[in-house]
């Protein structure tokens, strides 16, 4: 969600006169294009005692900005005893804009304590700025939530959208508890608070309650934005909610929205996971702009539906128009492989990926793909020798793709081996323990089978509700 959703925008204090030297360096910063010219300015700026005027400085610090240079604006600053607040706001944004491109910047954080070091008084507009920059750090959020309500800016909206977006912030620990209750606090609620919501319980794989949120939003009267079908898309993509995903697309072409690449990607996802790749693919042909991502939702979406050949042809076009594949697109051909039995391409595809064809090495996700394709073809001792010439040491995936493969063939021999490597990664995991437990009575190895049930109960190791390692796996298969 983009930054102006949660912002307002900052208004510049009026009825400050300026002398004609603070015209003339308004004017040099306006015509400035070079970062080089930045520290004559400041100089200058310096040099007239200008740099505690608030519209010069905050001149400067916007240029510095549009150069992508905040060194000297960072300078300025500091030799500013008692800063307006609209200067501490401005150079707030200029750090949140610039914070993805420069691990050097000093945190917005340190910006808001000197401001109460010094005396300085934050508004309605430096607590969202703040929150926006913590990227999940609920220890700082509560902080500051704190400040919010002693200062009085908990009920103002900008406030409160920040301090939701903290909260169910994908980035951290999402305490979407904390955020629930913020939420229902809030005496209106309108698009950008529900879509904050939707998007949280998505990001903590609660699909079911973002459903419920979104159709809350649609009795409430809150007509979403793209923002929140995307949102929507992806819970029912996890969810399996078909007919809801169907609902957003007639809602979509009966807004007379265009198919950007962000909505339209979200809608090839949403198709594929629900098991209708064909109107996946008629929307993938019907978009003017793709990325990556978009090409990845198909090439998933096919492999998901077990039509791996169609699946490397898209690749193959997708090669063909230019278009650089990234790891997780040779996840997804890897998984059509798998799925549908192309050993041999899937062989191909990975030798070239360690070859260094597509410009990266191949991830851990990516042998577990090879042992899933060569374990569900029956190939296990060749899955089992590629797992021990591997660069990364084999986890659960690894090992459980194998003893799905195994499983699948009513292999003994390598079910046990997968199945104890199993217990030994996640000892406190019960799952593993019921899968060989079982394994050693299809087999005939009663006391084992005993013993292994009797470690678990004198353990007090406790299965989960509902789950089985055979959901896991599907979960964790390569597909991930």
């Amino acid at each position: 969600m983009s930054t102006s959703a949660f912002l307002p925008p900052l208004r510049l204090p009026s009825s400050w006169e300026l002398p004609p030297t603070a015209h003339r360096i308004l004017h040099a910063l306006n015509t400035c294009t070079s970062p080089a010219q930045l520290p004559h300015i400041q100089s200058q700026i310096l040099l007239l005692r200008l740099h505690s005027n608030t519209t010069v400085a905050s001149a400067f610090i916007n240029a510095c900005l549009s150069l992508r240079r905040l060194s000297p604006a960072l300078s300025l600053f500091s030799r500013l005893r008692r800063p307006h607040v609209f200067l501490c706001n401005t150079l707030l944004r200029a750090l949140l804009l610039l914070s993805s491109s420069s691990s050097s910047l000093p945190a917005p954080l340190l910006i808001l304590s000197h401001m109460l070091r010094s005396s300085v008084a934050p508004n309605r507009y430096t607590l969202p700025l703040v929150l926006k920059s913590l990227h999940g750090d609920l220890p700082r959020g509560r902080m500051l939530h704190a400040l919010a309500l002693c200062s009085g800016f908990a009920s103002d909206i900008y406030v409160r959208n920040s301090l939701l977006y903290l909260y169910a912030s994908p980035g951290g620990a999402a305490d979407m508890l904390s955020c629930e209750q913020l939420f229902d606090e809030m005496p209106a609620r309108e698009v950008v608070a529900w879509t904050t919501m939707i998007t949280g319980y998505t990001a903590c794989r609660r699909p079911g309650d973002a459903l419920l949120a979104f159709e809350r939003m649609q009795y409430a009267g809150v007509a979403p934005n793209r923002v929140t079908m995307v949102s929507a898309l992806a819970a029912c993509a996890a969810h399996g909610a078909l007919d809801m995903g169907l609902w957003i697309h007639d809602y979509v072409r009966s807004q007379g929205w265009e198919l950007d690449v962000v909505l339209g990607t979200s809608l090839i996802d949403m198709y594929g996971k629900c098991g209708r790749i064909d109107a996946g693919v008629g929307i993938f042909s019907s978009m003017a702009e793709r990325n990556v991502y978009t090409w990845n939702s198909l090439i998933r979406g096919l492999a998901l539906a077990k039509s791996g050949e169609e699946a490397l042809r898209w690749f193959s076009r997708m090669e063909d128009e230019g278009v650089k594949p990234d790891a997780v697109t040779l996840i997804g051909v890897l998984c059509a492989c798998s799925h549908s039995g192309l050993v041999e391409a899937g062989r191909r595809i990975f030798e070239a990926l360690v070859d260094g064809k597509y410009g990266f090495r191949p991830e851990i996700r990516h042998f577990g793909c090879m042992v899933d394709l060569l374990g569900r073809a029956g190939f296990l001792g060749a899955a089992a020798k590629f797992i021990e010439a591997m660069p990364y040491a084999p986890n659960t995936v690894i090992w459980g793709a194998l003893l799905h493969g195994s499983r699948a063939r009513g292999d003994s021999v390598f079910s046990e081996l997968s199945a104890r490597r199993l217990v030994e990664l996640e000892p406190t995991n019960v799952a593993h323990y019921v899968v060989l437990s079982n394994l050693y009575a299809e087999m005939g190895r009663w006391r084992e089978a005993e013993e292994v049930r009797r470690f678990v109960k004198e353990g007090g190791l406790r299965k989960d509700a509902g789950w089985s390692f055979a959901e896991s796996s599907e979960v964790e298969e390569c597909v991930v």
